[in-house]
């Protein structure tokens, strides 16, 4: 069974995690966060392929995570005075799952994909 993929605005994106999402010439949604050690995490979505993918990269230029991921089905971004998130919800069938990615103020990402 086909699942809509849910993301917020690009208005909602920049008011909830302070960036503006670039748009690829395919369509995909691109952010990308700066660490204080020259690190950066890149997140790109593409609401009709419903696909995820985060790039991970350390200050000295070298992959910590390169994750690409199908299936998605809500993209909810939040923040506090104390850190910025993106919670990506996941269904494929017979797996659910949520990834769960701190932005600010450093680069965290959890990981479930289980069977439903």
């Amino acid at each position: 069974m086909y699942r809509e993929f849910i993301a917020p605005s690009e208005e909602e994106m920049l008011e909830t995690v302070g960036e503006w999402p670039d748009v690829t010439e395919d369509g995909a949604r691109v952010l990308t966060w700066h660490d204080i050690a020259g690190g950066s995490l890149t997140f790109s979505y593409d609401v009709l392929a419903r696909s995820v993918r985060v790039r991970w990269l350390s200050g000295e230029g070298h992959q910590v995570m390169d994750v690409y991921r199908e299936g998605a089905t809500r993209l909810t971004p939040t923040s506090t005075s104390a850190a910025k998130h993106l919670s990506v919800e996941f269904h494929t069938g017979e797996c659910r799952g949520t990834m769960e990615i701190q932005v600010t103020p450093h680069f965290s990402v959890q990981d479930r994909l289980l069977f439903a």
